[in-house]
């Protein structure tokens, strides 16, 4: 085989930054087989495989390279889904620069292998091309209760569906997928691929219950000692904002970026038939610089905002959102106002936001932890002209399971305190992963985390 030793990647196809501003479709549109065969020839199938190692569901990565170079797309699709449970959402959603991408060999002397690119690629060929449906596996006879249909309780919930477990997850809102189908928008997720994902995880036997708050609905111990789960894992997320407490945020035209993002991307609030219509803004600042406020600063300019704002304390180097993310934000017109911090939002007589009041910060220097932290000018105040700001600066998790269950140690701030290597609580044959035990985070971590849990899960009820 002739390897390809370009030093870069190939490039990803995408709309253009002037059209895609104003539509919801994807932005990136995929490799074509040869551009992913291309690809492909570029990994050096290394004897170590330094890249599994970067993986939180340690994918075979040459394995389904290689796959990929001999035109095998199916096989390689067989060889991912070993690990992975949501292989077309992963390959948009992960960071892979920071994961896999970042230990693969290429990168010492250009850029690594577009592994997350391909990955997607092999999954969308399967979607398209194949209606193969998962084998059901025998059952076991156990039950296990899965809490949120998010990244981290579809992997665990698929993973013991493989094992023959009879598992069913319990939804708090009306569709299944978490994070998935609220948070990211449709833009950087097609809705239609997270339900294609899920379609594969009913095959195997997992059943959804939607609309089931459990600690109001089921308790922990009813579905435990009533409905007769050997165990539950616990997935429910962080999906309880956090706010700056800051004069002004309860104005009409301040959003969390929780409710913003999920009036758009659960309820279709952009569009004429909705039901619950969102404020169309003419000027708009995200407060925040992760991946969720770029999500929500490229809604609000899909929504029609002549101007968008990001306004982040730090400088463009600490910014924690994905590369990719914001370079597309600034490609679609996005303003960024770095090493700025928000004191005062402000408004008109009848309570609406009419701007927002910031001071100029700069960074000190390192201290103990490594981490430069702002400081605030003196005499930097200044005033952003907006009629919406938007808070993203980070989530926790609803208390609601935490004060319904009996023994479930927390944290003081929310989260679920779990053995690191099992995902096992303070509560015998109760598990937890994700966003309710680590704060916010990353969909791939999140299922590493389900994974992890599923396993731990089996050997606990076997009597491994």
């Amino acid at each position: 085989m002739k390897r390809n030793m370009s030093l870069v990647k190939n490039e990803m196809p995408t709309q253009d930054p002037n059209v895609r501003n104003k539509n919801f479709f994807e932005v990136t549109l995929g490799y074509s087989s040869e551009q992913a065969i291309d690809e492909a020839r570029r990994c050096l199938d290394c004897k170590h495989k330094p890249c599994i190692s970067g993986c939180p569901v340690e994918i075979n990565i040459p394995e389904f390279i290689r796959e990929i170079v001999n035109g095998n797309f199916e096989n390689a699709y067989e060889s991912i889904l070993k690990s992975s449970t949501l292989p077309a959402v992963c390959g948009r959603v992960c960071p892979q620069e920071s994961q896999c991408e970042a230990k693969c060999v290429r990168g010492i002397k250009g850029e690594p292998v577009a592994i997350g690119r391909l990955e997607r690629f092999v999954a969308d060929f399967h979607n398209t091309n194949s209606n193969v449906k998962q084998e059901r596996p025998k059952s076991n006879g156990h039950k296990v209760a899965v809490i949120g249909s998010g990244p981290s309780g579809l992997t665990c919930a698929g993973d013991l569906a493989k094992l023959g477990y009879e598992v069913t997850i319990y939804e708090a809102l009306h569709l299944a997928g978490g994070v998935l189908v609220y948070g990211i928008p449709e833009f950087r997720l097609p809705k239609a691929i997270v339900q294609k994902e899920i379609e594969t995880l009913i095959d195997l036997g997992v059943k959804i219950e939607t609309n089931m708050v459990i600690g109001k609905v089921l308790s922990v111990e009813e579905l435990m000692n009533e409905c007769g789960f050997e165990a539950v894992y616990i997935g429910s997320g962080a999906g309880l904002p956090k706010f700056m407490g800051i004069p002004g945020e309860n104005l009409n035209g301040v959003y969390s970026a929780n409710e913003f993002l999920t009036r758009i991307n659960l309820m279709k609030s952009y569009t004429q038939e909705a039901k619950t219509p969102i404020l169309k803004s003419e000027k708009v600042a995200v407060v925040g610089g992760g991946n969720v406020a770029m999500d929500a600063a490229r809604c609000a300019k899909r929504l029609g905002a002549k101007e968008v704002y990001i306004v982040y304390r730090r400088s463009e180097a600490e910014l924690p959102a994905r590369l990719e993310e914001v370079e597309h934000a600034k490609e679609e017109g996005i303003i960024f106002k770095l090493l700025t911090n928000p004191v005062e939002i402000l408004a008109d007589e009848n309570f609406f936001v009419t701007g927002i009041k910031c001071i100029e910060m700069e960074l000190s220097e390192k201290d103990e932890s490594g981490r430069r932290k702002p400081v605030a000018k003196a005499d930097s105040e200044f005033i952003i002209d907006v009629d919406s700001v938007i808070m993203s600066i980070g989530t926790s998790p609803n208390p609601l399971i935490k004060s319904t269950t009996e023994g479930l140690d927390t944290h003081k701030w929310g989260g679920i305190i779990v053995n690191e290597d099992t995902g096992e609580t303070s509560r015998k044959g109760v598990y937890a992963g994700g966003d309710v035990v680590t704060g916010a985070a990353t969909v791939i971590l999140a299922m590493g985390a389900g994974k992890k849990a599923a396993k731990a899960i089996d050997e606990y009820i076997s009597g491994k």
